[in-house]
């Protein structure tokens, strides 16, 4: 009996999927494990697998096409199986009953050979530059070859000529990220009273502190971010208030302790988490964050593993910005912007001297945070900063 194929929602925030690449072919068999499709979510590109098996008799939806999850993509079933007079809108006609595949989600994998996804802006460029598109690695969604791709390898004065012809506009269609990441703005900064407070503190001993953590501890790589990890996350423990999210008839108040840290990918953002971060050390905290970022990076992230942080960390230091003011994660009731540690010339004992400072700017939901909880926990951040001894006991 054949059986109909959905589009899954792979994601908590996911409304729609994009079929980036059928990786069988109609007429294939199908056995239970093997991978149907690539899927593009708002917050990675997905492998798709089957766990029925059969023949692969028809696809409902063309590659880079987007659709609406619990909508038919598919039908499997056995070979040579007539499937003209089945259903495809979810309810079994006379005689020709449908059911939804079982499927499994599992961490995306290295784009296998085949046909080289890009952006037809991308395809024009590499044409008139001369350069195969196969030999480039591509940097957008699921590994798809972008327009900064080309730039990147053709020769700079093919490339010259290839895009000095051009003077149209260029389109390029939103990612599923970028759309999720355009929906969940909008929703949050009308929809959620923001707050800010900003502090700048001394962060010459987190300077040298980090300095000599590196170099005492053989193969550390510590940065100044999963210090500020590590504090938030004390941080919250001190002051619970702040660990929370408005319910619209309740503040619910989080037993644990989630921290998600912002990662920016060249098509947008994601938020990997550290679980139960309040009770890792600074090293192992380190380490997992690192791994997580490096994942996010190669879009190898599970879905579980982006979704449910009680508080998030943004930081924009590496990038040269001293402060900034961020946007809300909801449902979370705040978010912690980082800038960048800046030399600069501070005031000590009534001299002025040189010196590091680094900023901080916290957003907040008034909805279930006011100004003294809001500058409480800023404030219990800051004394772990400028004493940054008790971050690594």
């Amino acid at each position: 009996m054949a059986v109909v194929v959905e589009m899954p929602k792979l994601t908590d925030t996911m409304e729609e999927g994009v079929v980036v690449r059928w990786t069988k072919k109609v007429g294939e068999k199908v056995e239970p494990g093997d991978v149907l499709a690539e899927i593009e979510t708002d917050k990675a590109t997905m492998e798709y697998e089957a766990v029925d098996r059969g023949v692969l008799l028809k696809t409902l939806v063309t590659e880079g096409s987007g659709v609406a999850p619990g909508t038919p993509i598919a039908i499997i079933g056995a070979a040579g199986e007539d499937v003209s007079a089945m259903p495809i809108g979810g309810s079994s006609a006379p005689g020709a009953p449908a059911a939804v595949v079982r499927v499994v989600v599992t961490p995306p994998a290295a784009i296998t050979p085949g046909r080289v996804a890009a952006s037809p802006i991308a395809r024009r460029m590499a044409g008139e530059a001369g350069l195969a598109i196969a030999n480039v690695t591509g940097t957008g969604p699921g590994g798809r070859v972008i327009k900064r791709d080309i730039e990147r390898h053709a020769p700079a004065p093919l490339l010259q000529a290839a895009t000095a012809t051009s003077s149209e506009d260029i389109v390029e269609p939103l990612s599923q990220m970028r759309k999720a990441i355009a929906r969940r703005m909008a929703e949050a900064k009308p929809g959620v009273p923001h707050f800010y407070l900003r502090r700048e503190i001394d962060a010459e001993p987190l300077y040298v502190l980090r300095q000599q953590v590196n170099l005492d501890y053989a193969g550390a790589k510590v940065s100044y971010n999963d210090f500020v990890v590590r504090a938030v996350a004390l941080a919250l423990r001190s002051v619970p208030a702040m660990n929370a999210t408005f319910g619209g008839d309740r503040i619910v108040r989080y037993g644990r302790v989630d921290v998600g840290v912002a990662v920016a990918l060249p098509e947008g953002l994601v938020t990997p988490v550290v679980r139960a971060a309040d009770g890792k050390a600074l090293l192992a905290l380190a380490r997992e964050t690192r791994e997580l970022a490096e994942r996010a990076r190669a879009k190898k992230l599970r879905p579980e593993e982006m979704q449910g942080s009680t508080f998030t960390v943004s930081n924009l230091g590496m990038f040269g910005i001293d402060d900034f003011a961020a946007i809300i994660n909801p449902p979370e009731a705040g978010i912690l912007a980082v800038g960048a540690v800046t030399q600069k010339a501070v005031v000590r004992n009534d001299v002025v001297v040189p010196g590091r400072t680094l900023t901080l700017t916290l957003s907040c939901d008034h909805r279930a945070v006011d100004g003294a909880i809001g500058a409480a926990f800023l404030a219990a951040v800051a004394d772990l900063l400028e004493h940054p001894t008790r971050l690594v006991i």
